[in-house]
């Protein structure tokens, strides 16, 4: 009786040890992806900014119309970056998060 109630809290023990340690990975790997976000939203604001002074600048329609096109432009490829960047942060997370667990998910599968 004594040996089964010393696996299940050997049992229990490494349960909680997997948990705390895909909540390190997960916690980690959100806290890099807000920091990711922060930085971009600061360099859109200063691209933004840089734009509108810029466009307000402009003497004709043709240098208004130039300016505005290519801050669209490089807002676009700056998103697109950015959404590929992040997704690949969650891959990055998804894995780090599941790596604890692999050696639990062995020992079922065989």
């Amino acid at each position: 009786m004594m040996t089964n109630f010393d696996e299940v809290q050997k049992a229990s023990k490494e349960n909680m040890d997997l948990a705390m340690a895909s909540m390190a990975a997960m916690s980690k790997g959100v806290q890099a992806m807000a920091l990711e976000t922060q930085d971009y939203s600061k360099k859109a604001m200063e691209t933004g900014s840089a734009a509108m002074e810029d466009l307000l600048a402009a003497k004709s329609l043709d240098k208004a119309v130039e300016v505005q096109s290519d801050y669209m432009k490089t807002a676009y490829e700056a998103f697109v970056g950015q959404a590929t960047k992040v997704n690949e942060m969650f891959v990055d997370l998804a894995k780090e998060t599941y790596k604890p667990y692999e050696g639990v998910f062995a020992k079922v599968g065989k």
